[in-house]
């Protein structure tokens, strides 16, 4: 049994003690929601951006590849295979009737054109050009006559 009577309210306590509740207030909350809803804008508007950059990168690696894959072919061949007469280059047809257009099952336009003798003679320069989905790329190299 208490003695100190601790368990008896005073009803002379003061309002204001009463009326005091720790917490937020409405404008706190509402602050706090409008920076939240930013952020989350920003971050929506960041993913986004990382797809597009995703899909271009992925398309610049297929023209890449692509472009690399046909250059090497073009190089592996003989230096006197038609492939590489200037004659193909567009709009002709080289000696065997080939112009040097391909256009592959991924819808790339692969181009080659062929300049005899330059920068010296007994040399080719090759001038590879791939396009599509919205990219294109050009390389060029030469190509010597072995000995």
């Amino acid at each position: 049994m208490r003695l100190d009577n601790a368990h008896i309210i005073d009803a002379k306590t003061p309002k204001k003690t009463l009326k005091k509740q720790d917490g937020f207030t409405l404008i706190e909350v509402l602050v706090a929601l409008t920076i939240f809803a930013v952020g989350l804008l920003a971050i929506a508007a960041m993913q986004t951006s990382a797809i597009r950059m995703n899909s271009t990168g992925n398309r610049i690696t297929e023209i890449s590849t692509v472009s690399i894959d046909r250059l090497e072919n073009l190089m592996s061949l003989p230096y006197s295979d038609p492939w590489l007469e200037q004659a193909g280059n567009s709009p002709g047809n080289d000696s065997a009737g080939n112009p040097h257009l391909i256009v592959t099952t991924d819808g790339y336009t692969v181009r080659w054109d062929i300049v005899d003798n330059v920068p010296t003679t007994n040399t080719k320069t090759i001038t590879l050009t791939v396009t599509g989905k919205g990219k294109r790329l050009s390389l060029m190299t030469v190509r010597a006559q072995s000995l």
